[in-house]
């Protein structure tokens, strides 16, 4: 899932400075599983920015809604019909759904409340660890499910540097060194002649380089 995290207070409020009506959208997907844009974190964004103005003598009116997702245009079509009656719409959503918002409501003011940060995975409550960069040249397949990366600080792609210690990464000790993973999860499955192989860098060009990325089925097209 896509993991974000909520600006600062001070730096919502800066955004939001010129404007009276504010409607606070959340996203019910990724960004509410990691507690950073659902429903609850609506509320109390919204909350705080309407005690916010009355301590400091300010009227603001702000209201809230939370589309189930904010990157998907059907589900964005409930905001049609609300979104005249407000002077900005404060996204709870990751920068895709920023963006979809935008594209949607071209003129609108859409602002971002949250910062996108990575592709993770909920590793226990209130922990999310980055397992994806998107490469776009997935290579899961060899490497036992784990990125090297992403998970490897050094991004190897041929064996371990040598430097972990008990488990553990060399640049932070709490992490769990991705090639130690790697080859025990291969020795388990008996796999480990995978490792005899060499592989090329990786084909970075499919991530960036060339402009937004895009994927078109046409079985999926309407």
């Amino acid at each position: 899932m896509i993991t974000a995290e909520r600006k600062p207070l001070s730096e919502i409020k800066e955004m939001i400075a010129p404007y009276k009506k504010i409607l606070v959208a959340g996203c019910g997907s990724c960004v509410a599983e990691c507690a950073s844009g659902g429903e609850k974190e609506v509320g109390l964004l919204a909350s705080a920015l309407r005690m916010d103005a009355k301590m400091e003598g300010r009227r603001i009116e702000v209201n809230e809604i939370t589309l189930d997702r904010q990157c998907v245009y059907e589900f964005i079509d409930q905001l049609t019909g609300l979104v005249g009656q407000f002077d900005a719409i404060l996204s709870l959503g990751c920068g895709a759904g920023v963006q979809a918002l935008a594209d949607v409501f071209a003129g609108v003011i859409i602002l971002p409340a949250l910062n996108t940060t990575f592709i993770g995975q909920t590793k226990e409550a209130g922990l999310w660890i980055e397992n994806c960069r998107a490469c776009g040249d997935c290579k899961l397949g060899y490497f036992a499910a784990v990125c090297p990366i992403t998970r490897c600080a050094k991004g190897l792609f041929n064996g371990p540097c040598g430097g972990s210690k008990d488990g553990k990464c060399e640049t932070d000790p709490d992490a769990p060194c991705a090639w130690q993973l790697i080859i025990e999860r291969l020795d388990k499955a008996g796999r480990l002649d995978l490792l005899q192989n060499v592989y090329p860098p990786a084909d970075w060009s499919k991530q960036q380089g060339k402009g937004p990325r895009k994927i078109h089925r046409e079985d999926q097209s309407i």
